[in-house]
């Protein structure tokens, strides 16, 4: 033991005179080299800050809405490049019961240099989604709806429950590589298997509207099976006046031969976007000629006629 602490003793007086020699040979390099350790010292003392919240629905074993957390972490590495993994950290899924309403929520963090970057590309930050999206279906063994919603606020609980659940305050030190995304999903092989270059993120409907349609995007684009063409349906578009002249809404009237069922069809539509599909049959991509209000938008299926009618109040 006392060896022991003579050899720490001799190896830190070494390391002192290596910097102090450092200091007087090359000061500019002495002074990177602390500026470097500061960096990683703050880096390992930083803690998970909220980027955004997602909301969507578990579907197999059990339906029930899940809230995903995603936040900015400086401790979790940033992709060595496009062809590397992007590495990540989940926490620990939590069930919460309020008065009537049941849900889980769980967090996922990446690096902030890959969340900023992702601001900046609609068409990155979904993959990012749906990277943490099926990481937590493979974790959990459970099967999500592809569709989500970023909630108006960024985190689902306190920001304190969510930095002790990421950093593992409750049950110890864990190391971070043991949830680290898996080498396959890159946002380079992703990227490249979306033959849509359409691809918007999808937007979570009120829970009547939403198809209980089964499966992950992920798994669907990395299929190798041959997709099925899928025909661009009838539609007319019109934009609504009020009395005064002023445009008060968006109506958009699709036709659906062939669809029985407003279940069959899934909707997803952001401010300036919209998509309809029915699987292996119709899908309509439209870009919106006014931003519109997501939360007031509605829908309904005229079963008759086979026709689904979109209101969508503009912004």
């Amino acid at each position: 033991m006392k060896s022991s602490s003579k050899d720490l003793l001799t190896q830190a007086s070494q390391l002192w005179n290596l910097l102090d020699d450092l200091a007087e040979s090359n000061p500019v390099g002495y002074e990177k080299f602390i500026q470097q350790q500061l960096k990683e010292g703050r880096q390992l003392s930083a803690t998970p800050e909220p980027q955004l919240c997602l909301q969507t629905r578990i579907l197999k074993p059990k339906d029930i809405t899940m809230f995903i957390n995603i936040c900015q972490w400086k401790r979790i590495p940033a992709p060595q490049s496009a062809t590397h993994p992007v590495p990540l950290r989940l926490g620990r899924p939590e069930d919460v019961s309020e008065t009537s309403d049941v849900y889980k929520v769980i967090d996922v963090a990446y690096n902030p240099d890959v969340l900023q970057a992702a601001e900046k590309d609609p068409v990155k930050k979904d993959l990012l989604i749906r990277m943490a999206m099926k990481c937590i279906e493979e974790q959990l063994q459970v099967t999500l709806s592809h569709f989500y919603h970023i909630t108006k606020f960024k985190v689902k609980g306190s920001t304190q429950r969510m930095k002790q659940n990421l950093m593992g305050s409750q049950t110890g030190p864990t190391d971070l590589r043991e949830n680290m995304m898996r080498k396959e999903l890159t946002l380079e092989q992703i990227s490249s298997t979306v033959s849509n270059p359409d691809h918007l993120p999808q937007i979570l409907l009120p829970n009547d509207q939403v198809s209980g349609k089964k499966g992950c995007l992920i798994e669907e684009i990395s299929s190798t099976e041959t997709q099925v063409e899928m025909k661009r349906p009838a539609h007319e578009l019109k934009i609504v006046m009020d009395q005064n002249e002023k445009p008060l809404k968006i109506e958009l009237k699709v036709e659906l031969p062939g669809v029985t069922s407003v279940s069959l069809c899934d909707l997803s539509v952001s401010e300036d976007d919209l998509l309809i599909e029915v699987s292996e049959k119709y899908r309509l991509h439209l870009n919106l000629p006014e931003s519109v209000d997501t939360e007031m938008t509605s829908a309904k299926f005229i079963k008759e006629k086979a026709t689904l009618i979109v209101t969508m109040p503009l912004v």
